[in-house]
């Protein structure tokens, strides 16, 4: 089970994770939950009806990371942008879209990042440093979306485009200064994956 998501009877999963990978998941986790931002205050209005309609930014994040974690609905800068009313247009359906949904996208990164800190805090110690992580159904769920959001980030960060750029990566020579984040982004790959396995049919 080492380093690997492994299915329970009855659904749910499990992996044992050391004191080390533990603390690496929970650092990140926190890393992303300030980058996503804090939910809506306290003492904003309780009225659920003006919080289904409340209206979101219209405009893509600056930071590239949240722009990959919240990409523009309708085409993004590498997409050819067509004539001027075309791409007008599109900016348009974007920025509408953008309005009312990145709120509850936000939302829903907050709650899966969350979702890991809290059951990485509950864990209890077993042997010689280390714990073993179970998981139910709709955790695992949360923890596949989070570990996904933490892929995305650092692949941003390492400006990965596309899965097979990522080969590339295995070749770094240690003394390269992207050598620990690269360590980080294929180790997530490897529990992200075998956690995916364990909610298949």
């Amino acid at each position: 089970m080492p380093g690997t998501f492994e299915p329970l009877p009855g659904g749910g999963a499990a992996v044992a994770l050391d004191d080390v990978e533990i603390s690496i998941i929970r650092s990140l986790a926190v890393q992303l939950l300030e980058l996503i931002g804090p939910g809506p205050a306290e003492d904003a209005a309780a009225d659920p009806l003006a919080e289904l309609f409340a209206e979101g930014p219209s405009e893509p994040p600056s930071d590239p990371v949240l722009r990959r974690l919240f990409p523009d609905a309708y085409g993004g800068p590498d997409q050819p942008q067509g004539d001027g009313r075309e791409a007008a247009e599109r900016r348009s359906h974007s920025a509408e879209f953008r309005r009312y949904t990145e709120n509850d996208l936000r939302a829903g990164k907050r709650e899966n990042a969350l979702a890991v800190v809290h059951s990485l805090n509950e864990l209890s110690p077993q042997g010689e440093g280390g714990a073993v992580l179970k998981l139910s159904p709709q955790e695992s769920r949360r923890w596949l979306g989070a570990l996904n959001d933490l892929r995305l980030a650092i692949g941003s960060r390492l400006e990965i485009d596309a899965e097979d750029e990522a080969d590339e990566l295995y070749t770094l020579p240690d003394e390269d200064p992207r050598k620990p984040m690269v360590m980080a982004y294929l180790w997530l790959g490897g529990l992200q994956e075998t956690l995916i396995s364990t909610l298949l049919p």
